[in-house]
């Protein structure tokens, strides 16, 4: 049964309020058709980072818009160089990040991440090591993947059977489309998370560069 928009909304809210690592009095959610959307103030990027996928997690969920605003304490700010220091630190000690093939920089508190990877997965643990340094206002995730020399039909095959292996994932509902090293997603999903499982399996498969979602959550 599909929720109505207010349903959705408070669905939105007491999921954010249930969530402990956000203060979400401050936090205001509109729904419509699916689409929420977040605005108002959180003390931390890591903060807007939760309550987006708090958001995300909430059955009904199409997509949401992130409007939050981080406006850091004034004993949480830190000048540019000390936060390049401390970024560099954290992916040197991250067992997921090729740390020598990353490049750091801060400006207004805000972290860019360069270089190249193998893997989407090391692009998102770069990320994540970084994500929750007092201080960080934002990341920009400009880390690119190297291109192996894997066939079409090989990385499509591949994502295949990894969706056939997973659980939480309904694989006949799912068409997988490969165009070099484009990855192409099409069918119906129940949830953001099953969702989300897809794109994982998709971005696991060797010479994959680029996930294209077309998935729609059903009711």
């Amino acid at each position: 049964m599909k929720k109505s928009d207010s349903q959705l909304q408070q669905d939105v809210l007491q999921e954010l309020k249930y969530e402990p690592s956000i203060s979400a009095s401050q936090i205001g959610v509109t729904a419509k058709d699916g689409i929420v959307g977040l605005t108002g103030n959180v003390q931390n990027y890591a903060a807007k980072y939760a309550a987006v996928h708090a958001a995300e997690r909430v059955t009904g969920v199409k997509a949401v818009t992130d409007e939050l605003k981080v406006d850091l304490p004034a004993f949480h700010v830190r000048d540019d160089e000390d936060l390049a220091k401390a970024a560099v630190n954290e992916l040197q000690w991250d067992v997921w990040v090729p740390a020598d093939q990353i490049k750091v920089k801060v400006e207004g508190g805000w972290i860019t991440l360069e270089g190249e990877v193998d893997y989407k997965y090391q692009k998102t643990a770069a990320e994540d090591a970084v994500r929750n340094l007092t201080g960080v206002k934002g990341v920009t995730n400009m880390i690119t993947l190297k291109r192996p020399a894997v066939s079409s039909s090989e990385v499509k095959t591949n994502i295949e059977l990894a969706l056939h292996r997973a659980a939480e994932v309904d694989a006949n509902n799912i068409k997988v489309s490969v165009e070099k090293d484009k990855v192409i997603l099409n069918g119906k999903v129940a949830s953001w998370a099953e969702r989300q499982e897809v794109e994982r399996a998709a971005w696991s498969a060797p010479g994959v560069n680029e996930v294209v979602d077309y998935l729609v959550i059903a009711a």
